[in-house]
């Protein structure tokens, strides 16, 4: 389910400038289309800080990584 290469054009996307040029060329359709977008993107940025927040201290992952650390 986890697509890498999904996410580094999101990323290309963003960085070239291209979702802005989008955005200040499009119809009003458009602008609608890319903020709805970015809204999901942001709401899905929240879910998956506090899911790596449970993963990491809930899951004992913290705990795991020190007791490596500790051990070298």
């Amino acid at each position: 389910m986890l697509n890498q290469a999904l996410l580094d054009t999101l990323a290309d996307y963003f960085a070239s400038g291209d979702l802005e040029f989008d955005f200040e060329h499009g119809d009003e359709a458009r602008r609608q289309m890319i903020l709805g977008y970015l809204e999901k993107l942001m709401d899905l940025a929240d879910q998956a800080d506090e899911l790596a927040t449970k993963l990491i201290f809930k899951g004992g992952l913290l705990q795991a990584m020190a007791g490596i650390r500790d051990q070298k």
